[in-house]
């Protein structure tokens, strides 16, 4: 029997495979540019007060706000008439209201990041039953010449597992009995 011997794949240099890895990673980037650019003006101007909203320059303006209003309303500043006594009704309206704005803003942009995300599962997973196959038939072809080699494959069970086609209604069904429950 002869000895196999194999040659380290070298990932620094430009080979096929650096480039076919590439290559995909510039298809995952223009799906989210594309999936951007078919974003509505709503969701857009949703997205960029999101942006803004979620920045420490927010926190720190609301922080500002607040306390300048407390300080007025409290009696603190010389020459400014308090408006809003304690327990300051207005303050409390003017905050619901913002949270109840904040949290429709940020659901905007959610929601259409999950839309986003769930194609992007969609086709991982078309992908993913795609190499299955592609591996599967690799597998099979190693097993024929390893045979050719005089290599004894028939006597290993996850060999014989492994080279079985793959079947995702099984492991649907499962999942499926597993959030039943």
């Amino acid at each position: 029997m002869q000895e196999m011997k194999f040659s380290p794949i070298n990932l620094n240099d430009e080979s096929p495979h650096v480039e076919a890895v590439e290559a995909r990673r510039q298809v995952i980037k223009s799906f989210k540019a594309k999936a951007n650019a078919k974003r509505t003006k709503l969701e857009k101007f949703a997205d960029l007060l999101t942006s803004y909203f979620g920045s420490v320059v927010f926190l720190g303006l609301n922080a500002t706000w607040f306390l300048v209003w407390i300080l007025i309303n409290t009696g603190l500043v010389p020459g400014i008439e308090p408006f809003d006594r304690f327990p300051f009704g207005l303050l409390t309206m003017v905050v619901s209201l913002e949270a109840i704005f904040l949290a429709i803003i940020v659901l905007i942009s959610q929601n259409r990041e999950a839309r986003v995300a769930e194609l992007r599962e969609e086709i991982e997973l078309q992908l993913n039953t795609m190499s299955e196959g592609e591996v599967t038939k690799l597998i099979k072809m190693m097993s024929v010449l390893l045979e050719k080699q005089g290599v004894n494959v028939e006597d290993d069970p996850e060999l014989k597992k492994m080279m079985k086609p793959f079947n995702s209604d099984v492991i649907e069904k499962q999942i499926e009995k597993e959030l039943e429950n």
